[in-house]
């Protein structure tokens, strides 16, 4: 697994440290001499999936071309507390102004992959595949969805123009226009080149038949109940690709994969994992 857009990490890179360090680090500027030379190692102090190791690593060379950084655990690897992810060597000062930022990286996108990584384990023996979505933090977009594959999920969309999703409220407005199901999809395929996908957000086990009758290519169940999505898959499997979404938790998710689902996506694994507790400590 590589990040794909390395332009765009390094953009990101460059914002975060300006952030930073826009006004300098007036507290080792202060203490420590330019020309002391140390050694960190960057530890996980909890269970989790590794995701981020190069963003971080290239914080550091970002300050400091010089510093030496040799990453023991490769991303999409297991760790446990006490396990050593990294070791800096070089110029305390740099290893120093480097740090939270390399941190900060590591840890939310560690997050991310160890929050799928569960998601995917408790669906595990069954067809369904777990997919984020793009209720990510703005501008880590591309990290996030990274992080996410990392942790064995499956990408949604990476931008609006990556796919035709007409959710409740175009209907609504197209509906106002008297336009029905049928014809909101030919007026898609005519307006769209045909590599596009077309997917239709629905809320009842009907909507779904009359998208699946309309031509979408992909149905997804909105917040629909257990009864509600088994009904759905049952009338329109085969037909389309079926998605659920809204509501997933992960108590919840293998339920939502027996209905026959192909797709669950889950925002949570972007908008709301908590950051992988890791920690870096000068020797």
């Amino acid at each position: 697994m590589r990040l794909s857009n390395i332009q765009q990490v390094e953009q990101l890179i460059e914002r975060a440290l300006a952030e930073d360090l826009g006004q300098g680090d007036v507290t080792t500027e202060a203490l420590v001499s330019d020309d002391e030379q140390g050694k960190a190692s960057i530890t996980a102090k909890a269970r989790g999936i590794i995701a981020g190791t190069e963003v971080a690593k290239q914080v550091f060379l970002k300050i400091d071309p010089q510093l030496k950084v040799d990453i023991l655990v490769d991303d999409g690897v297991e760790v446990r507390p006490k396990n050593v992810i990294a070791r800096i060597e070089g110029k305390c000062a740099s290893i120093l102004k480097a740090e939270r930022v390399a941190l900060n990286f590591l840890q939310h996108l560690s997050g991310i992959a160890s929050e799928t990584a569960r998601y995917v384990k408790a669906i595990k023996g069954l067809p369904a595949q777990i997919t984020d979505t793009r209720k990510t933090t703005p501008g880590l977009r591309a990290l996030e969805k990274y992080a996410v594959a990392v942790g064995g999920g499956k990408n949604h969309r990476m931008h609006l123009g990556d796919g035709i999703l007409i959710k409740d409220n175009h209907l609504s407005a197209l509906r106002r226009q008297g336009l029905s199901m049928k014809e909101i999809v030919a007026r898609a395929r005519q307006e769209t080149t045909n590599t596009l996908r077309i997917e239709i957000e629905v809320k009842t086990p009907q909507e779904a038949v009359e998208a699946a009758d309309a031509g979408a290519d992909v149905i997804m169940l909105d917040n629909m109940d257990l009864q509600d999505m088994r009904q759905a898959v049952r009338l329109v499997k085969g037909r389309a690709i079926i998605e659920a979404s809204g509501g997933i938790t992960l108590d919840r998710v293998r339920a939502v994969a027996k209905t026959g689902v192909d797709l669950i996506s889950i925002g949570a694994l972007t908008h709301s994992a908590k950051a992988l507790d890791i920690s870096l400590e000068l020797e």
